[in-house]
C-alpha cells in the first residue's frame, strides 16, 4: 500500500505539467493579443489647407430650436471672420466662403441654442479678401510620438487617450510642420512606446522612421496632474525633438474640471504647433544627419586617419616583391621548379555573411527565415534585428562564396541584390 500511495503523485505529475504548460501558453497568447489587439487606434483627420477657426462660443434664441441653430451658425461665421481680421462683409458673402461648421459642443433647447463651434473657411475663396500668403518652406516629414504622463504611467498608444485624440483631430494642413501621425493600432502600440523616446540607437530609430516615411521625430509630452477627483487638472507640456530627446520649450495650462480636459488639450496642440514652427524658423528643426545610414557623417580627423592607413597599405603592397614559384632541390642536387600550390579551403569551412530581408508582415518574416535556413549550404542563421513592415537583418553561415550564396537564394525564389559582403533579398 505504501508503494501504491507513493506512486500516485508521480503518475499524476506529467498530466499536471501538461495542463500547466497549456495554461501558460494560453495566458501568453492572451497577453500578446491584449498588447496588439482591440480597438485602440485613432486615425488622423485628412489634412486640408483651408482656414480653421476653433472655439467660437454662441448663445442664440428663436421661435424654434432649429431656427436658433441657424442663427447661431451665422453668428459664429461672423465672429470667426472677425477673429482672422477679415474685412467687413455682408453675412451672405461670409456664409459663401464657409466650407464647414465643426460642432465642438452644443446644447439644443426648444427655443435656444448654446454651442462652441469651429468654422472652416475655404482658402481659395477667402484669399481674395485676405490676400495671398507668401510661400513658406515646410519642415521635413516629422514622426509624432505624443506621450501622456499621469498618475505614474507613461502612455503613448497602449490604449486610446485624449492626448492622442487631440493630435489626431488637429487640422495640420495649414501648418508649416509636416506631421506624420501613426494610427496607433496593431503593432504601433509595441514599437511606439515611452521607452523608445529614450533610445539613442540610430539603427532603431531609422527602422521606425523608414516604416512611417519620416525624417526625424517630434515628442510632445503632456504631464497631467489631477488635484483631486472631479477637480482641476494642471497640465505641464514639454516639446522634445530627435533621437537625443532635445528640449525645445514648455508651457502650462489648466482645466477646471475633467469635462474641460479635451478643450485644454486642443489648446495645447495649437500651442505646440506654434512652438515647433518657431523652432523651424530658428533653424532648430533640422533632421539629424546621423539618422541617414546611407551616407553617415564621420569625424574629419578619423576620416584622415583612415585615408592615411589606406595609403600606407598601398605603399606596403607596392614595395613587396612579386611572388615567384618556389624552388626545391632534388636528391641529386638539381634544382626543380614547383608549380604554385593552390590548396582548396578545408572541407566544411564556412563564411559569415549579412543578409537584409524585406519583411512587410509577420508571415513574410517567418517564411523568409525558414527559406534561408533551408537553403543548400547554409550551416546556421541568426536574426540580428526584426522590423515587421520594414527590413530585418540576418547573419548567415554559408560554406561558399557570397556569389554562391546569392545563387542558392535565387533558386529558393528570392530576388537578390549583392553587395561586397552582404545581400538584400525580397520576394
Amino acid at each position: 500500500m505504501d508503494h501504491a500511495i507513493s506512486l500516485r503523485p508521480a503518475l499524476r505529475r506529467p498530466g499536471l505539467l501538461l495542463l500547466a504548460s497549456a495554461a501558460a501558453l494560453c495566458a501568453l497568447g492572451a497577453a500578446v493579443w491584449a498588447q496588439v489587439g482591440g480597438d485602440r487606434g485613432i486615425a488622423a483627420v485628412a489634412a486640408t489647407r483651408d482656414i480653421q477657426v476653433s472655439g467660437i462660443e454662441v448663445d442664440e434664441t428663436a421661435d424654434t430650436g432649429g431656427e436658433a441653430r441657424e442663427k447661431a451658425w451665422t453668428e459664429a461665421a461672423k465672429l470667426a471672420w472677425a477673429k482672422i481680421d477679415g474685412p467687413s462683409l455682408p453675412d451672405s458673402q461670409i456664409n459663401g466662403i464657409v466650407s464647414a461648421i465643426v460642432i465642438e459642443r452644443e446644447r439644443l433647447g426648444p427655443k435656444r441654442y448654446i454651442a462652441t463651434l469651429g468654422v472652416i473657411f475655404d482658402r481659395q475663396r477667402a484669399s481674395r479678401y485676405l490676400g495671398a500668403e507668401g510661400v513658406a518652406s515646410r519642415s521635413a516629414p516629422m514622426l509624432l510620438v505624443p506621450v501622456t504622463v499621469s498618475a505614474g504611467t507613461n502612455l503613448v498608444y497602449e490604449r486610446r487617450n485624449e492626448w492622442q485624440r487631440a493630435w489626431a483631430e488637429f487640422q495640420a494642413g495649414s501648418s508649416r510642420i509636416d506631421y506624420v501621425r501613426p494610427i496607433g493600432s496593431g503593432g504601433d502600440s509595441l514599437v511606439f512606446t515611452y521607452g523608445q523616446t529614450g533610445r539613442r540607437s540610430r539603427v532603431w530609430w531609422r527602422n521606425l522612421l523608414d516604416q512611417q516615411g519620416a525624417a526625424d521625430v517630434l515628442i510632445p509630452v503632456a504631464r497631467l496632474r489631477y488635484t483631486y477627483p472631479g477637480g482641476p487638472i494642471e497640465g505641464t507640456f514639454t516639446a522634445r525633438f530627435g533621437p537625443d530627446n532635445v528640449y525645445l520649450g514648455s508651457f502650462t495650462l489648466k482645466a477646471d474640471s475633467p469635462e474641460q480636459l479635451p478643450a485644454m488639450l486642443d489648446r495645447a496642440v495649437v500651442q505646440f504647433d506654434r512652438l515647433f514652427t518657431q523652432a523651424l524658423v530658428d533653424g532648430k528643426l533640422k533632421p539629424d544627419p546621423t539618422l541617414n545610414l546611407g551616407s553617415p557623417e564621420s569625424d574629419p580627423a578619423i576620416q584622415r586617419l583612415i585615408e592615411l592607413g589606406r595609403a600606407l597599405m598601398a605603399q606596403d603592397r607596392a614595395a613587396r616583391p612579386a611572388p615567384t614559384p618556389a624552388e626545391a632541390t632534388s636528391e641529386s642536387g638539381d634544382a626543380i621548379t614547383a608549380a604554385p600550390i593552390r590548396t582548396p579551403p578545408p572541407e566544411g569551412s564556412v563564411a559569415l555573411y549579412t543578409v537584409q530581408v524585406a519583411t512587410p508582415d509577420a508571415a513574410a518574416f517567418d517564411s523568409a527565415v525558414a527559406s534561408v535556413r533551408g537553403t543548400n549550404g547554409v550551416r546556421s542563421t541568426g536574426v540580428r534585428s526584426t522590423a515587421i513592415g520594414g527590413t530585418s537583418v540576418m547573419t548567415v553561415s554559408f560554406s561558399g562564396s557570397i556569389t554562391e550564396l546569392a545563387e542558392a537564394l535565387r533558386q529558393r525564389g528570392f530576388t537578390v541584390r549583392q553587395g561586397s559582403n552582404a545581400l538584400s533579398i525580397s520576394r
